[in-house]
């Protein structure tokens, strides 16, 4: 993959270093030449000099081909300027944002943008983030996050069978169903295809039943 790290701290450093010396092409970016030193010698990516939300910047960190972002500097307005940018200019499939303010968290999940809140195991669940290959959480609902709205793919699990047969009342509904040329409104009787792209209402509850079910990868549990 190749994937721009918007910061050069703490957590930008280990998520650089961690994704480079994993044989992935990283760009780090970062305002300040002397933060790039907390790279240390393994890693073996690039290091490049410039402001984070800058799209000329971005454009020469290789956005218009990068598969994914992160922004993770100490500013929470600049790591969500820089993933608007990111997402809706660049159209960067994966786009992470580390959020220092818990309050704001529900306000850009609204927006579309996938954020990180907290202290401990950033950079890991930064890293896992990034890499996840089976679903994408876009929104949670409900004062305390009963519910999560999330995306991925049918799989060899859901080939063939009808809508009916994998939701559970109460518990999971697909409220989308894409394919390569169009995107529906599923019926009970859709039949499902395993390169369908699929939009979710899963009780947050339940989320670990159905990844086991599925077969998916639940990249967000560290």
């Amino acid at each position: 993959m190749y994937v721009i790290v918007v910061g050069c701290g703490r957590v930008g450093s280990q998520v650089g270093t961690i994704l480079s010396t994993e044989g992935h092409d990283v760009v780090v970016v970062d305002i300040l030449e002397s933060s790039f030193r907390r790279l240390g010698s393994v890693f073996n990516g690039v290091a490049m000099v410039g402001n984070g939300f800058d799209e000329e910047v971005l454009r020469e960190a290789g956005a218009e081909r990068a598969d994914a972002f992160t922004a993770v500097t100490n500013l929470d307005n600049t790591n969500i300027m820089s993933a608007q940018i990111a997402k809706r200019i660049f159209k960067i499939p994966r786009v992470v944002a580390r959020l220092y303010n818990p309050e704001r968290e529900l306000t850009y999940k609204r927006l579309g943008l996938d954020v990180i809140c907290g202290t401990t195991l950033v950079a890991n669940r930064i890293k896992n983030k990034i890499l996840q290959e089976h679903f994408m959480s876009h929104l949670s609902l409900g004062s305390n996050g009963e519910i999560e709205i999330i995306e991925f793919k049918a799989g060899e699990f859901m080939d063939g069978k009808r809508i009916d047969e994998v939701e559970v009342p109460g518990e999971l509904r697909i409220v989308s169903v894409a394919g390569k040329e169009n995107a529906v409104v599923p019926q009970k009787d859709t039949i499902l295809e395993k390169d369908n792209m699929l939009v979710a209402s899963v009780k947050t509850a339940s989320m670990k039943k159905f990844f086991d079910k599925f077969g998916l990868k639940n990249n967000q549990s560290d």
